[in-house]
């Protein structure tokens, strides 16, 4: 009898383990774990170089190990028939937040215990909590020297959540990679460039400090409860910070010399974080915004990208003097829903809806370096229309291929890693039936850092739902008048 126990028993466990299985799935199946493929027969898009038309992609512990018409196959390799498909470069969104915690305000008000008197769940204790917290119970700012709204140390890497659903939504579109910056401050933080899979945080940080995003909040108000107060306010304390930057990497370089009788220079974490920054992300969105951060670009002296670029096409010579690249936005300005249809509209206005898709285009021609963002655009339905449009107002497939792959990785420094397909980079790849950009092309495999995925079909996205960039897009703080 105790042995017809144990059966019983021993059989409902193998019935339990396919249904936990099954339960994590979620809407893509889970990635198998790295190893040996061999991706055969393809069509590959390398980006770098000529495209194959019937090649062999060899994937090894993460990395891809060889490419070419027909190289060596590994005898402990995964072959996968891909005849008649065709492997691209892991897809880059070049300013996200895919993947991040949730916004420093949800969370103050939850730690703070707001909330109409109702139990309060802990905050999870990430830096920008932190922060926020602090911010909502400092007294008023007063002046530059009290670094109100200023994030600049805080680090994107920090603040990851492998769980995020967006991750996985955009990993189903192709996407392997993103350029995820913090949001909510004139500077923001830190951006880390990051793969969009792995079971921890630290899994997923592929470069984990690339540079500094600064916005300029609608209607230039800070945050700093009563400063900066104004658009002009806000650019005055911008330019203060690099000012006393400045002074404070003098000064410490003069006592790190000499320390010898000389009064030690206090620390100033806020300073350390932008100096730290390698480049330096500004909104622009309309050609008088263009200029008007490409001068101060120059003034600051740093190593600068554009992002918004609704009218790069407008602007696209002084781009191009200045060598300054561009992220451009993949939300398109549109009408909004609450509009008074009877509400007549300025030409400005009209323009701007109509002529943002051929910024593109106009960059290509002039050769300024450009690569897409989601900014709020969550389905990778929706991005692939968006760079369609760009296509049909003039920009050229390859082209607008390279602006979602190597491209940013080049902008963010980390081609050597990322953005194409070649031997010794990290193995993220989508594989897909068709021209990634055409309507009825269905994503059939990824491979992020070697591991394989087989997206799913998913549904439609719902209106006002979570999106890429948030409340820290370019529309915040460059309104159309």
């Amino acid at each position: 009898m105790w042995v017809h126990k144990f059966m019983k028993l021993k059989f409902s466990a193998l019935l339990v383990v396919p249904l936990v299985y099954l339960s994590l799935m979620g809407s893509s199946l889970m990635a198998q774990s790295k190893g040996a493929y061999a991706l055969k027969d393809a069509k590959i898009v390398r980006v770098s170089g000529p495209a194959i038309e019937k090649g062999t992609v060899v994937v090894r512990d993460g990395l891809i190990e060889a490419v070419g018409e027909n190289p060596t196959i590994p005898a402990d390799a995964w072959v996968i028939d891909c005849k008649g498909l065709t492997i691209y470069p892991g897809l880059i969104d070049s300013l996200s937040n895919w993947g991040m915690s949730n916004t420093p305000a949800a969370a103050v008000a939850t730690a703070a215990g707001r909330g109409g008197g109702r139990a309060q769940v802990a905050a999870p204790t990430t830096p920008a909590v932190t922060a926020a917290i602090t911010a909502a119970t400092a007294p008023p700012a007063r002046g530059p020297e009290d670094r109100p709204s200023n994030q600049a140390w805080v680090k994107a890497a920090d603040q990851l959540f492998p769980t995020d659903r967006n991750i996985e939504s955009a990993r189903n579109g192709g996407f392997t990679s993103a350029v995820a910056f913090p949001t909510g401050n004139i500077f923001a933080g830190q951006g880390s460039v990051i793969d969009l899979a792995g079971e921890r945080a630290g899994d997923m940080v592929l470069a984990q400090a690339i540079g500094q995003m600064i916005t300029v909040p609608s209607g230039g108000r800070g945050g700093g409860r009563g400063y900066p107060g104004s658009l002009m306010g806000v650019f005055a304390y911008i330019r203060q910070i690099y000012l006393d930057s400045e002074q404070y990497k003098i000064a410490h370089s003069i006592y790190e010399k000499n320390p010898q009788g000389l009064p030690r220079p206090a620390y100033d974490r806020t300073l350390e974080g932008l100096l730290a920054s390698p480049r330096v992300l500004l909104p622009a969105t309309r050609e008088v915004e263009i200029e008007r951060m490409l001068a101060f670009a120059k003034e600051l002296k740093v190593n600068a990208v554009l992002y918004g670029g609704y009218e790069a096409w407008r602007a696209a010579d002084a781009l191009k003097k200045a060598k300054v690249p561009v992220l451009l936005s993949l939300k398109y300005p549109e009408k909004a829903l609450d509009t008074d249809p009877a509400a007549e509209e300025s030409l400005r206005v009209l323009e701007l809806r109509d002529k943002a898709p051929n910024s593109a285009g106009a960059l290509a021609k002039a050769g300024v370096k450009f690569a897409f963002y989601s900014d709020g655009v969550s389905a990778p339905r929706d991005l692939m229309r968006a760079v369609k449009k760009a296509i049909d107002a003039g920009l050229a497939p390859d082209a607008a291929l390279r602006a979602l792959t190597l491209t940013p990785a080049e902008i963010f420094n980390v081609q050597d890693r990322v953005g194409s397909i070649d031997k010794g980079k990290i193995a993220n790849l989508v594989v897909a039936d068709g021209d990634l950009f055409a309507d009825r092309t269905k994503v059939k495999y990824v491979f992020v850092d070697g591991g394989k995925y087989e997206p799913v079909e998913e549904p439609a996205a719902r209106p006002g739902g979570r999106g890429g960039r948030g409340a820290a897009g370019p529309a915040e703080g460059n309104e159309i008048r």
